[in-house]
């Protein structure tokens, strides 16, 4: 029982962690120079690295905790060496330098990649027969796509980590240092370990790899809490919007009324009346034309074009900034939260790509509401930075018939 316990320390001992700024810790059991044999008092030691550094950082990182080893000359002394082993993709290759025909509807996929521990197929499959694949099928199709020796291949990927079962002996391979940490885990992520050597140690340090899950626990809490105070947000503003929408409906319809009105009026006071047309053409004239007159001075003021759209914004803003107002609700706070909250997304959705995962982001967003206000804000975004570049792409173009003409001068 004693020896279970220990041995359950020393696993727990070895972990590779997240944190919520985004760096790793890496907790390792390294013995320095006072040479413990029963190893009782290891002390574990925590490292914090940054995703994008290289393994050879975490290597000096871990070589300067190390005592100096002796050489094989025997005399002299020298720092270990620490080299990073993660799960070999080639150790399920197929022997066979021919690949095994498989069903016409696979041939004709383009691509599968593993997204959960299972097969997803990519691209266009046709088949006239809907079958089953069974799972020594989709093996021999994994096996396919990397390709028999000496031949290229598919590499595939997952994002359980340590999450995922076991699947027997497992072989490694040796990575090299000039590798970003990053991508290191990424496709260590494949396996439930990797495995950290150091030289004159009798045994490797396995460590537990960390899954899509873990990589991304402090963003999806953060994100959660900003989809939280959005959706409280989000009532407030909807209900705002909606009187705001109905508010310059009813005045739309107001001023149809008025034209029909004036319609109406013109009308009854040309064909109806003694005053007929002779005083009723300047009358209908000098109104087209301070109409005309109006709509030049609304340009000049607003510095935008006379429409019907552009009247109903200008209206509903209005009506929206009156309504914020009176129900408390802070605009400002609302699009500094929506920023941060698509910032998180998007970090999350970098990180599901690296994994070649399927992410839920409507599970951590909370609401439909909030989906929407989410979605709605990015192609806000989106339109605007295109506008900026057709901006920029102007002013460049007349800088360049500048320069031409500065040139025929």
């Amino acid at each position: 029982m004693r020896l279970a316990n220990r041995r359950k320390y020393k696993q727990e001992r070895r972990k590779l962690l997240t944190t919520p700024s985004r760096l790793l810790k890496l907790i390792l059991p390294l013995t320095t120079l006072d040479k413990n044999s029963d190893r009782k008092d290891i002390e574990p030691l925590a490292l914090l690295v940054h995703p994008q550094q290289p393994l050879s950082y975490l290597e000096r990182l871990i070589q300067s905790e190390l005592p100096m080893i002796t050489a094989k000359d025997g005399h002299t002394e020298k720092v270990p060496a620490v080299h990073f082993r993660a799960q070999d993709s080639t150790q399920d290759e197929i022997t066979a330098d021919h690949r095994k025909e498989i069903d016409e509807d696979v041939e004709e996929g383009t691509d599968e990649q593993m997204v959960d521990g299972k097969i997803m197929k990519l691209g266009k499959i046709s088949s006239s027969k809907d079958k089953s694949i069974s799972q020594k099928d989709k093996e021999q199709i994994r096996n396919d796509l990397r390709g028999g020796p000496g031949e290229g291949g598919v590499e595939s990927y997952s994002g359980s980590g340590r999450e995922q079962s076991s699947e027997g002996e497992v072989k490694f391979v040796r990575w090299s240092s000039s590798t970003e940490i990053g991508d290191f885990i990424r496709d260590a992520a494949r396996g439930k370990e990797f495995a950290v050597e150091i030289e004159g140690s009798s045994r490797e340090i396995r460590v537990g790899v960390p899954s899509f899950n873990d990589r991304t626990h402090y963003l999806r809490v953060r994100l959660r809490k900003k989809s939280r105070k959005l959706a409280d947000y989000a009532k407030i503003k909807k209900e705002c919007d909606d009187l705001a929408h109905r508010g310059a409906r009813h005045l739309a319809m107001g001023g149809l009324g008025l034209l029909v009105s004036w319609w109406v009026g013109t009308f009854f006071l040309t064909f109806l009346t003694p005053i007929g047309w002779d005083t009723m053409e300047p009358v209908t004239y000098f109104a087209g034309l301070s109409t005309i007159i109006l709509g030049y001075l609304w340009f000049l003021y607003h510095n935008r074009e006379v429409s019907y759209r552009a009247a109903l914004n200008l209206t509903v803003s209005r009506r929206q900034r009156t309504l914020y107002q009176a129900k408390g609700f802070d605009l400002q706070k609302w699009e500094a939260v929506i920023e941060e909250a698509n910032a998180l997304r998007k970090e999350i959705k970098n990180i599901a790509d690296e994994y070649d995962v399927d992410w839920d982001e409507k599970a951590d967003e909370g609401s439909e509401e909030v989906h929407d206000a989410l979605k709605a804000e990015r192609k806000k975004t989106k339109r605007k930075e295109k506008e900026d570049e057709g901006e920029e792409a102007e002013e460049d173009e007349r800088d360049e018939e500048d320069k031409e003409k500065r040139k025929d001068d």
